[in-house]
């Protein structure tokens, strides 16, 4: 039987930013004894969180897996995943790889692309968040005085990344496809940010850093 700690660890590898009183939900203790485990977690670098804001009020206390405690689980599906891309690369011309993957973003956007034209862009925001959160990353975002900031906390395609940075189209076009307006990447991992990070422009084309083009 998995541990108390296991169980808090497997929580945030399947669902990013979750509050104390949903972990002491899953694992079935009560708040005071996860903010515990959460701090000997934090305290070997395996936790961190961060504060989020749902409406007025208060914010609250989100927690997530960091870099390091994201490589405490079992490394079979990375290998799985850069073996399929190393032969997908030898088998195939690299504008083909490149169209499969934003295909696959296009295949996740799809089923989302109804509600998302009946958004506002902060709605759609939201949405991307969502869709995201699902797909394993960590993200927020927030308003710069007419444009908005969307950033990546962690992200499930790092390790596979650094060995196939294709994969970085992905989330960027799932992304584009759902808020349907200009964004550009002012901030990557792979480039030495501490996250990614993406400017989204409700008015006008933006352009991108170029130190990550």
């Amino acid at each position: 039987m998995k541990s108390t700690r296991e169980r808090i660890l497997q929580k945030l590898l399947k669902t990013p930013r979750a509050s104390i009183n949903e972990l002491a939900e899953v694992v079935g203790i009560n708040s005071i004894s996860v903010r515990h485990h959460l701090s000997s977690l934090q305290a070997e670098g395996l936790v961190t969180y961060e504060e989020e804001r749902h409406g007025v009020g208060r914010p609250r206390l989100v927690y997530f897996l960091t870099e390091k405690g994201m490589e405490l689980f079992p490394s079979s599906y990375f290998r799985f995943s850069n073996r399929l891309l190393e032969q997908m690369k030898e088998s195939l011309p690299e504008k083909t790889v490149t169209k499969i993957l934003h295909e696959m973003a296009k295949d996740i956007a799809e089923p989302y692309a109804q509600k998302a034209a009946n958004l506002p862009l902060e709605g759609r925001l939201d949405l991307v968040k969502e869709i995201l959160q699902q797909e394993g990353f960590s993200v927020d975002w927030k308003k710069r005085d007419d444009q908005y900031e969307l950033t990546e906390i962690t992200c499930p395609y790092y390790h596979v990344s650094q060995s196939h940075p294709e994969v970085c189209a992905i989330d960027r076009t799932l992304i584009s496809s759902v808020l349907q307006v200009p964004i550009a990447k002012i901030r990557c991992v792979l480039k030495g940010d501490k996250t990614c990070s993406y400017l989204i422009d409700n008015h006008q084309s933006v352009k991108e850093d170029s130190k990550h083009d």
